[in-house]
């Protein structure tokens, strides 16, 4: 299992970022609701993003190394729409929402952005990110391009600033299980991009 960290830019750059070994964690327990707390006070007490991303990085991995339960914690893929989300935990007013997400092979997800920042840690199954960046033009203030992409393996986590545009593919034979983290997002700026007409819509 990769032990990875990375982060994703708005200009569709996918950096790479101290990772802790799974052996530096405590032996004990990290409950669920720890977690929340501990991400909750790193929102309260770090206003930018990327420092947010930096801090909550460890804690995702920390949560997963010591929660074996999670590992399960998903519902099969619908056959119809290719994918299935079990909420772990959303409460109105409280600043994120935690995802299990599970994506049959084959399937693509429309090109978009968050609106917020998110953490995505790939569980099991193969989850290829094709990166993209805005490239406007007076005609066409929506324009995007393509920066390349990048597979991720079970064990890899990945953050997302709020302006980075990516879509995903679930690689491989089996499905793609993700543990999603993701902060309030705001409306006005998630879209959904369409490379073919250079357009762009809220999402």
């Amino acid at each position: 299992m990769d032990t990875s960290d990375w982060l994703v830019t708005q200009v569709g750059e996918c950096l790479p970022c101290d990772a802790p070994r799974d052996d530096e964690f405590p032996a004990s327990p990290y409950r669920l609701y720890r977690f929340l707390t501990d991400v909750e006070d790193i929102l309260r007490d770090r206003p930018e993003d990327e420092a947010r991303l930096a801090a909550i990085r460890p804690l995702v991995r920390r949560l997963l190394v010591s929660s074996d339960w999670l590992q399960g914690e998903y519902r099969a893929p619908d056959p119809q729409t290719g994918w299935s989300v079990v909420i772990l935990y959303d409460e109105p007013d409280f600043p994120l929402t935690v995802q299990m997400v599970a994506w049959l092979p084959g399937k693509v997800s429309p090109i978009h952005n968050h609106g917020t920042w998110g953490v995505v840690a790939v569980v099991s199954g193969e989850e290829k990110n094709t990166l993209w960046k805005r490239s406007p033009t007076p005609e066409f203030p929506d324009r995007i391009e393509s920066v390349g992409d990048r597979i991720f393996l079970p064990g890899e986590i990945i953050s997302f600033l709020p302006d980075a545009i990516h879509c995903i593919e679930a690689m491989g034979e089996e499905p793609t299980i993700t543990f999603n983290l993701y902060g309030v997002t705001d409306y006005q700026r998630r879209f959904e991009f369409n490379p073919r007409d250079r357009t762009a819509h809220l999402f």
